[in-house]
């Protein structure tokens, strides 16, 4: 299937590493110019290049998505340099902790703020930003990276940031709709990438189990008897960014190879 994606202008957040650089990777496959944005200058300067093999404009922008003005920084420089934004994939977050979930009494008030601070507020001046350009050029796309962590109970910051960011999802939809502009979250589960391998390595060590053994404890949950890769995320989102799911918006995409017991509807 062609996904009509040649020639597009993506921002994607988070794109240093993980499901961020996945995404990117997979859109400059798709044909599209990328500008990958994270807090880590040197991380962002090699994952530009890794992605840059495709053949696409690759720009790394470093920036912290809690400032709202580097935020808008970043936006006017993709405009500027690639003529405008035609995707937005937000993935700038702190990826879900895989220790013990504090009890009630130890979720301080700065931990949820920390956590709405970056995955919320920080997609949401990412949208801000790039929504009049969608909106001028009638057509726009706007993925945003969760977690099933909305979907469940267990972890408290995890649920209330996540179902926060499908709440905000829905609403975007709605409003810009009518521009030709959709807006879909993606909900990952527990996905490989490097920084889960390094987890997963460290589990091992501390419980005297091999990685293979710990993997295999975190997927039994699966409906699919494994763990997600990255890749596996970014080609659900690539084709949510493409012209090719019109008829998808407001709605949340669980990518999390499924969950066993549980009836979604």
């Amino acid at each position: 299937m062609d996904l009509q994606l040649t020639g597009k202008r993506a921002i994607v957040t988070g794109a240093s590493r993980g499901i961020g650089l996945a995404v990117a990777d997979a859109l400059a496959a798709e044909g599209v110019d990328v500008a990958l944005v994270a807090r880590d200058a040197d991380a962002l300067t090699a994952a530009a290049e890794r992605v840059r093999r495709h053949g696409r404009t690759a720009l790394p922008c470093p920036a912290d998505t809690r400032d709202d003005d580097a935020v808008r920084g970043v936006v006017e420089r993709v405009v500027a340099e690639l003529g405008g934004v035609d995707v937005l994939v937000n993935a700038a977050a702190r990826p879900a902790s895989a220790g013990p979930v504090p009890p009630l009494a130890e979720v301080s008030d700065d931990d949820v703020r920390a956590e709405v601070e970056t995955k919320v507020l920080g997609y949401l001046r990412c949208a801000r930003a790039v929504a009049p350009h969608m909106v001028a050029a009638g057509w726009g796309r706007i993925v945003n990276i969760s977690g099933l962590n909305a979907l469940r109970t267990g972890s408290l910051v995890g649920s209330v940031r996540n179902v926060a960011v499908a709440a905000m999802t829905a609403n975007l939809a709605d409003e810009l709709g009518p521009a030709g502009i959709t807006v879909t979250v993606v909900h990952p589960g527990i996905t490989v990438t490097e920084r889960r391998a390094r987890s997963i390595a460290d589990q091992a060590a501390a419980q005297g189990r091999t990685a293979e053994e710990v993997e295999r404890a975190l997927a039994a949950g699966t409906s699919i008897g494994r763990l997600v890769t990255a890749a596996e995320v970014a080609d659900v989102v690539t084709f949510l960014a493409s012209p090719r799911s019109a008829g998808i918006t407001g709605s949340a995409v669980a990518v999390g190879g499924g969950t066993r017991g549980t009836i979604h509807y």
